[in-house]
């Protein structure tokens, strides 16, 4: 280690000095040297349980900061010989920060509690103690060697001390405050341990040392501002004590809502910094200056900022966690967080080593020639030029993704914005502007009457004039995206309504002006559905979809987001209500996804519908464990219990709207098994329908199960087998054709596959089950008339040739076992034609008709599509089916087409 030891040297006045000096000794060193340092070694470095016993503050002081001396010797030591890297730098400098601040806070606790007494809760009557929040880089691992401490001190309820010399808490714990900055803090022959910053606590310079939890609370509730909650982006407890502090913080700073204020909050935060940077002359500084540290954080917190409360896994403390997630989230491109973190950890290093050299917290770059020589070839460089050059562009890097970020939001948008403020003028004249609305194609009298009524609302009329503001700037912006699209009057309308539903989430507001190049997007896809114009409008957080990197991206993997999902409900704890939401959003938008690239053209209707039913697999995967966790009289951890999905679930063919068709199963002998699956039953259901603030899910539909809405929530495999074999109608073995596992218990998988081949393949009178079919096809006639305009319905429609498949399936699959397999009507329909058992060509006539009938229903409810024009095609359709029809059950139906 002796050479490393050499080099680092010339790299490091401050590691030259102390080696020189005898303030290091070189074997010491070089034993430490040999391992990234924890906190038990620390702790082993000298006997503080007898220095706090003597209270010997000097020789505490003493040992501290000969600690940190090397502590920092050993981190140079490392990094400059690449030993470490970045993550072992930050993380040794902030256990230590850690470490010394637990070790001072022992120490002055105990020293005040032998002058006053323990100090203890007017309410609970326990005994207190003073949790510190480390902040900014010490909050968030992040610490350099030459960094200050942000420290935040809290203790959880007021009272006083049980001493004859009685002090309030308030007085107890700043008096203990105040000795941990000294000891800490203090200038002495040995130096200082850290500069201690306490100006991010309530109030800052002006306000009390110390706070209760209480009046944290208070403060935050009543006058937290915007900089403050991203200071508490990175707040963490570093003490053990007990407290309530996290719970307090959380919602002041990750808002329930998408939160795009923020961006103007931390524009404004910016604007001060740069000027403070330009003031004092510091563009060359690689934190402060353009393409700085800073920026990256910037790009990472205003993430945090604006969705850590709807996506719990970006609550995180680190920067380069956070932009890995972001990646990983799909909020930022992956290519764009790769280089974002190669620039931070670059730039970070560069900051190293201007803070070993002398020991200063320092960001500035060198101009003498021997320092600016020895920083470049510390990071790898053969001369300062070089050195300059990939630093530069590293910067430019940074800069550019933060302007494109946080630049401020556009005024005018490929000549709109400005240039259509006439639509929206207070007293417009109005033959001009009817004709100006006919020339882009608007009819003009329905939207000039609409902005009218719009203006003179009442929900208009009371929006702030913050609010109001905004409001009039996106009209003009929204009008104009209207009329870029194929139906500009109807995009138009849909967008107001819109717009009028969200006026008073300010937040809503501010991404349509922070985002304006999503406006064509917006009018596009409200242009072609009504469908989704009210789903965004009773889902307006979905907006932020819209610039997803994700969007158009058709790849959906599955396990990778159940296993996100997954973890996200984790990290919600026992918080149902959360979890709900949770939930609820990521249905939502997966779903909303999906949606944006239907009407793209990017899915067939086969393949949509399965996405939909791996989406719902997902939801009801993720819903059940969590369920369960939370199901009280549990006899064992683990359920034996499984989800069955039946109808357009079962057959992978879900729409937008479709409910979900449940049966519930398990298979367990002990005596309480029935009541645990019956509640488990019940709030599985609950917690998949009911509606809360994030919406609704899905409507579940639990009439399939054995004796429908008079059986019970759940039934044993050895129930539903018996039901099956004994009691079961013709209809209900028809539903089975389209049943499948989703998920749950392995073993219940493989029962329900047995019990339900066994079923499906047992030995039928082919005439009686024919009969059976038909006799149920006409019972639906009454109710659902076999009109041609209703492709479900009618005659040769989508029913006929569901029953068509269902009877195949009952009636031959004993001898043709490729028909159990549930891959969807038209796999199946060829499957049948395959072993001969249906015309080749009927077959392939049905299967394109069938294909028709999913289309248009699809249409119908996507794409504003009317009702289905009875024309030349769709008849052909129809007797194609028919036909297939009359050769399986020998003849047609008794009721024809009306």
């Amino acid at each position: 280690m002796q050479t490393a030891i050499a080099r680092a040297r010339r790299h490091s006045h401050y590691l030259a000095r102390h080696l020189d000096s005898g303030g290091l000794k070189p074997e010491i060193l070089a034993r430490m040297l040999e391992k990234v340092l924890e906190t038990a070694d620390f702790q082993a470095f000298a006997d503080w349980e007898k220095i706090r016993a003597e209270e010997n503050e000097e020789e505490l002081a003493r040992q501290l900061r000969l600690l940190r001396r090397y502590v920092v010797a050993h981190i140079i030591v490392r990094d400059i010989n690449r030993i470490s890297d970045l993550n072992e730098v930050t993380r040794t400098i902030t256990l230590f920060a850690d470490f010394a601040v637990n070790t001072a806070l022992d120490f002055a606790y105990a020293y005040y509690q032998g002058l006053y007494g323990t100090p203890i809760g007017r309410h609970t009557g326990e005994a207190q103690h003073l949790s510190v929040v480390a902040m900014g880089k010490a909050g968030g691992y992040e610490l350099n060697v030459s960094s200050d401490i942000d420290l935040i001190f809290i203790y959880p309820e007021a009272g006083e001390t049980e001493g004859r010399r009685a002090r309030e808490n308030q007085e107890f714990f700043t008096k203990v405050g105040q000795k941990l900055i000294a000891l800490l803090n203090d200038h002495t022959a040995d130096g200082q341990v850290f500069r201690v910053d306490m100006r991010l606590r309530p109030d800052g310079d002006a306000g009390a040392l110390v706070l209760s939890e209480t009046a944290l609370e208070q403060y935050l509730v009543q006058h937290g501002r915007e900089w403050e909650r991203y200071a508490w982006c990175k707040g963490r407890v570093i003490t053990p004590h007990a407290n309530g502090i996290q719970s307090l913080v959380r919602p002041f700073v990750f808002r329930k809502y998408l939160d795009y204020n923020a961006y103007e909050a931390m524009r404004g935060l910016h604007r001060q910094i740069r000027s403070e940077v330009g003031r004092k002359g510091m563009a060359d500084n690689v934190k402060l200056g353009a393409g700085g540290i800073r920026e990256v954080e910037f790009i990472a917190q205003i993430f945090q900022m604006i969705r850590g409360g709807q996506i719990r896994a970006l609550q995180l403390k680190g920067t380069q966690e956070t932009l890995a997630k972001l990646g990983e989230t799909g909020i930022l491109p992956p290519e764009q967080v790769e280089m974002l973190l190669e620039a931070y950890r670059f730039l970070r290093d560069v900051e190293h080593r201007l803070q070993y050299w002398d020991d200063r917290q320092t960001q500035i770059l060198p101009d003498n020639p021997e320092q600016q020589q020895l920083l470049a070839e510390s990071m790898g460089f053969e001369d300062y030029a070089a050195f300059s050059d990939g630093l530069n562009a590293r910067r430019r890097q940074i800069n550019a993704v933060f302007n494109d970020i946080l630049s401020e939001p556009e005024t005018e948008q490929s000549g709109g914005g400005n240039a259509w403020a006439w639509i929206w003028q207070t007293e417009p004249d109005e033959e001009a502007r009817r004709g100006r609305l006919k020339e882009h194609g608007f009819e003009a009298d329905t939207v000039a009457a609409r902005l009218d009524q719009m203006r003179g609302s009442h929900k208009y009329r009371h929006l702030s004039a913050h609010a109001q503001a905004r409001f009039d700037a996106v009209v003009p912006a929204l009008a104009e995206a209207a009329a870029h699209t194929p139906k500009p009057t109807a995009a138009l309308l849909r967008l107001t309504d819109f717009l009028e539903s969200i006026s008073r989430r300010s937040a809503y507001l501010a991404f349509l002006n922070e985002h304006p190049q999503t406006l064509r997007q917006l009018a596009g896809i409200m242009a072609q559905s009504s469908w989704a114009a009210a789903y965004l409008a009773q889902y307006p957080i979905l907006l932020d979809e819209l610039i997803s990197a994700q969007l158009l991206d058709t790849h959906f993997d599955w396990p990778k987001l159940a296993a996100e999902l997954s973890d996200g409900l984790k990290q919600c704890g026992g918080d149902t209500e959360a979890q709900m939401d949770l939930l609820r959003r990521f249905q939502h938008a997966q779903q909303f996804r999906l949606a944006v690239q239907d009407l793209a053209g990017l899915w067939t209707v086969e393949a949509l519908s399965d996405q939909l039913s791996a989406l719902a697999d997902t939801v009801i995967a993720a819903a059940l464990p969590a369920v369960w966790a939370e199901t009280p009289k549990k006899h064992t951890d683990t359920p034996r219990f499984a989800v069955i999905g039946y109808g357009k679930l079962g057959g992978k063919e879900l729409g937008y709207a479709s409910d979900l068709d449940l049966v519930y199963l398990y298979d367990d002998p002990h005596p309480d098994a029935a009541d645990t699956y019956g509640r488990l039953a019940r709030r599985l259901t609950n917690r998949l329908s009911a509606a809360t603030g994030a919406g609704t899910l899905y409507e579940v539909d639990l009439r399939l199960r054995p004796n429908g809405e008079s059986g019970f929530m759940a039934h044993s495999t050895a129930a539903f087998e018996k039901y099956q074999r004994e009691s079961a109608w013709t209809w209900e073995h028809q539903a089975l054709t389209r049943a499948r596992f989703i998920c749950g218990s392995e073993a219940i998988q493989t029962a329900f596959n047995r019990i339900r081949s066994d079923i499906l393949t047992a030995e039928r009178n082919q005439a009686k089950l024919a009969r059976e079919i038909t006799e149920m096809r006409e019972k639906m006639f009454p109710a659902h008339p076999p009109v041609n305009s209703n492709v479900k319905y009618a005659r040769g429609g989508v029913v006929d040739v569901e029953f068509i498949v269902q009877y195949l399936i009952l009636a031959h699959a004993r001898r043709h076992p490729p028909l159990l397999d549930n891959y969807g009507n038209i796999a199946l329909l060829n499957i049948a034609a395959d072993c001969g058992l249906i015309d080749k060509t009927l077959a392939d006539q049905s299967r394109t008709a069938y294909r028709f009938y999913r289309r248009q229903q699809h249409n119908t409810k996507l794409r504003d599509a009317e009702k289905v024009e009875v024309d030349a095609v769709l008849l052909a359709h129809y007797q194609s089916v028919r036909s297939l029809w009359a050769q399986v059950f020998g003849g047609e139906a008794r009721f024809e087409a009306v």
